[in-house]
């Protein structure tokens, strides 16, 4: 199956279809400025399990195993009621 080419403000908009396409075997190339950067498709083969993902992505060094993750952060700013609500209706507008 060919795969189907989408530019980035597209993509974002229609994320959920995009997904279903490739449950279904689709393929999509996701292009900015008519330059293709980034390839939505199927995994082969079974998932795996959450743990075997985990193992992996700390074994390639892109997360921390948990016992280096756990600090002390500080505490969340405080925002206007209803601000951070706000901006994420601006951000999904956008």
């Amino acid at each position: 199956m060919k795969a189907r080419r989408t530019g980035v403000r597209e993509a974002k908009a229609r994320l959920s279809k995009m997904l279903r396409d490739v449950q279904r075997g689709q393929e999509w190339v996701i292009t900015e400025r008519g330059t293709p950067v980034a390839r939505l498709s199927p995994i082969s083969g079974r998932a795996l399990p959450l743990a075997e993902r985990v193992r992996r992505l700390e074994d390639s060094g892109l997360v921390e195993p948990l016992h280096h993750a756990a600090r002390n952060l500080p505490p969340p700013l405080p925002l206007k009621e209803g601000l951070a609500q706000k901006w994420l209706q601006e951000d999904r507008s956008s």
